[in-house]
């Protein structure tokens, strides 16, 4: 995983902000990594809040086809059982 910093004070920040524009719901977003003690502290707040770090944003990229583009395609073969059966 990505260095994580000690990201408490800024995600209590964003929370704070939340609450200063009456929002119940926010997403953080890093391309590093959350501390422990940032992912306790979302765990028991009134507002949900997301935290969604560099490794979960570069699934999500994947996922959505952003900033990606296909460097190889694999091609999957299964037998045909149908040829190897004989009319009648």
């Amino acid at each position: 995983m990505s260095t994580c910093w000690d990201s408490r004070p800024d995600v209590q920040a964003f929370v704070g902000s939340l609450v200063g524009r009456g929002a119940t719901k926010g997403v953080f977003v890093t391309t590093s990594g959350f501390s422990q003690q940032a992912k306790d502290f979302v765990q028991h707040l009134a507002q949900r809040v997301i935290l969604i770090d560099g490794q979960r944003l570069a699934d999500l990229m994947i996922e959505h086809n952003v900033g990606v583009r296909i460097s190889r395609a694999v091609e999957f073969k299964r037998l045909d059982e149908d040829f190897f059966t004989e009319d009648e």
